[in-house]
Protein backbone atom coordinates (compact mmCIF):
# COMPACT_ATOMS: atom_id res chain seq x y z
CA UNK A 1 0.00 0.00 0.00
CA UNK A 2 1.20 3.31 -0.75
CA UNK A 3 2.17 5.35 2.30
CA UNK A 4 0.76 8.97 2.45
CA UNK A 5 2.79 12.07 2.57
CA UNK A 6 2.61 14.58 5.92
CA UNK A 7 2.39 17.82 4.03
CA UNK A 8 0.54 19.18 0.95
CA UNK A 9 2.67 19.06 -2.39
CA UNK A 10 4.84 16.64 -1.56
CA UNK A 11 3.71 14.12 -4.08
CA UNK A 12 0.62 15.28 -7.07
CA UNK A 13 -0.54 11.94 -8.79
CA UNK A 14 -1.59 12.67 -12.23
CA UNK A 15 -3.63 10.46 -14.78
CA UNK A 16 -6.13 10.99 -17.99
CA UNK A 17 -9.71 10.22 -17.89
CA UNK A 18 -12.00 10.68 -20.93
CA UNK A 19 -14.98 11.10 -21.80
CA UNK A 20 -17.15 11.77 -25.03
CA UNK A 21 -19.69 15.10 -25.66
CA UNK A 22 -23.24 14.70 -26.82
CA UNK A 23 -22.06 14.95 -30.21
CA UNK A 24 -19.49 12.35 -29.69
CA UNK A 25 -16.09 14.34 -29.38
CA UNK A 26 -13.73 13.56 -27.16
CA UNK A 27 -13.02 14.84 -23.84
CA UNK A 28 -9.62 14.48 -22.41
CA UNK A 29 -9.54 15.10 -18.75
CA UNK A 30 -6.06 15.42 -16.68
CA UNK A 31 -6.70 14.89 -13.01
CA UNK A 32 -4.03 15.49 -10.51
CA UNK A 33 -4.59 14.74 -6.26
CA UNK A 34 -2.51 16.08 -3.95
CA UNK A 35 -1.46 12.64 -1.70
CA UNK A 36 -1.48 13.81 1.13
CA UNK A 37 -4.57 16.08 1.43
CA UNK A 38 -6.51 13.83 -1.23
CA UNK A 39 -7.76 17.06 -2.55
CA UNK A 40 -8.44 17.29 -6.41
CA UNK A 41 -5.67 20.28 -7.37
CA UNK A 42 -7.08 20.03 -10.76
CA UNK A 43 -9.65 18.42 -13.50
CA UNK A 44 -8.59 19.79 -16.99
CA UNK A 45 -11.35 19.23 -19.68
CA UNK A 46 -9.56 19.48 -23.24
CA UNK A 47 -10.01 17.97 -26.73
CA UNK A 48 -6.42 16.95 -26.40
CA UNK A 49 -3.35 17.56 -24.34
CA UNK A 50 0.07 16.88 -25.25
CA UNK A 51 3.03 17.38 -23.75
CA UNK A 52 3.81 20.88 -23.85
CA UNK A 53 0.31 21.77 -22.60
CA UNK A 54 0.77 19.34 -19.95
CA UNK A 55 3.77 21.62 -19.01
CA UNK A 56 2.08 24.45 -19.44
CA UNK A 57 -1.14 23.29 -17.04
CA UNK A 58 1.91 22.16 -14.76
CA UNK A 59 3.04 25.96 -14.39
CA UNK A 60 -0.24 27.34 -13.82
CA UNK A 61 -0.88 24.94 -10.91
CA UNK A 62 2.27 25.87 -9.73
CA UNK A 63 1.58 29.33 -9.41
CA UNK A 64 -1.63 28.96 -7.89
CA UNK A 65 0.08 26.27 -5.17
CA UNK A 66 3.41 25.91 -5.81
CA UNK A 67 5.24 22.99 -7.29
CA UNK A 68 5.25 19.54 -5.85
CA UNK A 69 7.91 17.95 -5.11
CA UNK A 70 7.44 14.63 -6.68
CA UNK A 71 4.73 13.93 -9.09
CA UNK A 72 3.50 9.96 -9.51
CA UNK A 73 1.64 8.90 -12.81
CA UNK A 74 1.62 5.86 -15.39
CA UNK A 75 3.92 5.38 -18.49
CA UNK A 76 1.29 7.14 -20.92
CA UNK A 77 3.10 9.15 -23.79
CA UNK A 78 2.61 12.56 -22.27
CA UNK A 79 3.93 11.96 -18.74
CA UNK A 80 7.30 9.85 -20.41
CA UNK A 81 8.13 12.71 -23.19
CA UNK A 82 10.58 14.83 -23.72
CA UNK A 83 8.53 17.92 -22.41
CA UNK A 84 7.82 16.66 -19.16
CA UNK A 85 11.23 15.67 -18.40
CA UNK A 86 12.82 18.70 -19.19
CA UNK A 87 9.92 20.61 -17.09
CA UNK A 88 10.72 18.12 -14.93
CA UNK A 89 14.49 18.12 -14.48
CA UNK A 90 14.19 22.40 -14.65
CA UNK A 91 12.25 22.44 -11.47
CA UNK A 92 13.47 19.89 -9.39
CA UNK A 93 10.82 18.24 -9.46
CA UNK A 94 10.90 14.23 -9.07
CA UNK A 95 9.12 12.53 -11.43
CA UNK A 96 7.82 8.73 -10.20
CA UNK A 97 6.28 6.43 -13.09
CA UNK A 98 4.42 3.42 -11.78
CA UNK A 99 5.05 0.11 -13.09
CA UNK A 100 2.92 -1.07 -16.53
CA UNK A 101 -0.26 -2.85 -15.57
CA UNK A 102 0.04 -1.68 -11.70
CA UNK A 103 -2.65 0.58 -11.73
CA UNK A 104 -2.68 -0.08 -7.64
CA UNK A 105 0.95 1.81 -7.70
CA UNK A 106 -1.27 4.77 -8.14
CA UNK A 107 -4.10 4.02 -6.14
CA UNK A 108 -5.01 7.56 -4.92
CA UNK A 109 -5.29 9.05 -8.76
CA UNK A 110 -7.29 5.63 -9.60
CA UNK A 111 -9.96 6.14 -6.95
CA UNK A 112 -10.61 9.46 -7.78
CA UNK A 113 -10.99 8.82 -11.01
CA UNK A 114 -13.13 6.34 -10.41
CA UNK A 115 -15.42 8.37 -8.33
CA UNK A 116 -15.27 11.21 -10.84
CA UNK A 117 -16.95 8.72 -13.45
CA UNK A 118 -19.42 7.05 -11.20
CA UNK A 119 -20.38 10.63 -9.68
CA UNK A 120 -20.07 13.13 -12.10
CA UNK A 121 -18.80 11.93 -15.99
CA UNK A 122 -21.61 8.88 -15.85
CA UNK A 123 -24.33 11.09 -14.29
CA UNK A 124 -24.10 14.05 -17.17
CA UNK A 125 -24.54 14.70 -21.00
CA UNK A 126 -22.03 17.64 -21.84
CA UNK A 127 -23.61 18.84 -24.57
CA UNK A 128 -19.77 21.00 -25.64
CA UNK A 129 -16.52 21.38 -23.97
CA UNK A 130 -17.50 24.40 -21.87
CA UNK A 131 -20.55 22.42 -20.14
CA UNK A 132 -17.91 19.61 -19.30
CA UNK A 133 -16.03 22.14 -17.76
CA UNK A 134 -18.45 23.82 -15.78
CA UNK A 135 -20.08 20.82 -14.60
CA UNK A 136 -16.80 18.97 -13.88
CA UNK A 137 -15.35 22.08 -11.82
CA UNK A 138 -18.21 22.06 -9.96
CA UNK A 139 -17.88 18.60 -8.87
CA UNK A 140 -14.12 19.07 -7.91
CA UNK A 141 -15.15 22.13 -5.73
CA UNK A 142 -17.82 20.31 -3.82
CA UNK A 143 -15.29 17.40 -4.16
CA UNK A 144 -12.66 19.28 -2.20
CA UNK A 145 -14.76 21.06 -0.21
CA UNK A 146 -18.11 19.64 1.05
CA UNK A 147 -17.38 15.67 1.38
CA UNK A 148 -15.49 14.48 4.14
CA UNK A 149 -13.65 11.66 4.15
CA UNK A 150 -13.27 8.72 6.58
CA UNK A 151 -9.40 8.65 5.71
CA UNK A 152 -8.96 12.59 6.66
CA UNK A 153 -10.24 12.53 10.19
CA UNK A 154 -13.32 12.78 8.92
CA UNK A 155 -12.46 16.61 7.10
CA UNK A 156 -12.95 17.20 3.64
CA UNK A 157 -9.87 17.33 1.47
CA UNK A 158 -10.16 21.52 1.69
CA UNK A 159 -10.28 21.65 5.51
CA UNK A 160 -7.44 18.52 5.79
CA UNK A 161 -5.18 20.81 3.94
CA UNK A 162 -5.66 23.96 6.15
CA UNK A 163 -5.24 21.95 9.33
CA UNK A 164 -1.29 20.38 7.71
CA UNK A 165 -1.12 24.06 7.14
CA UNK A 166 -1.45 25.13 10.52
CA UNK A 167 0.43 22.09 12.15
CA UNK A 168 3.53 23.12 9.65
CA UNK A 169 3.01 26.58 10.49
CA UNK A 170 3.33 26.02 14.39
CA UNK A 171 6.42 23.74 14.07
CA UNK A 172 8.38 26.68 11.13
CA UNK A 173 9.24 29.29 14.50
CA UNK A 174 10.91 32.71 13.18
CA UNK A 175 9.12 33.23 10.19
Amino acid sequence: PLGRPLSANQVWSMDFVFDRTAEGRVIKCLTVVDDATHESVAIVPERAIGGHALTRILDRLALERGLPQAIRTDNGKEFCGRAMLTWAHARGVRLFLIQPGKPNQNAYIESFNGRLRDECLNEHWFVSLAHARTVIEAWRREYNEERPKKSLGGLTPSAYARQLAGKSATLTPGL
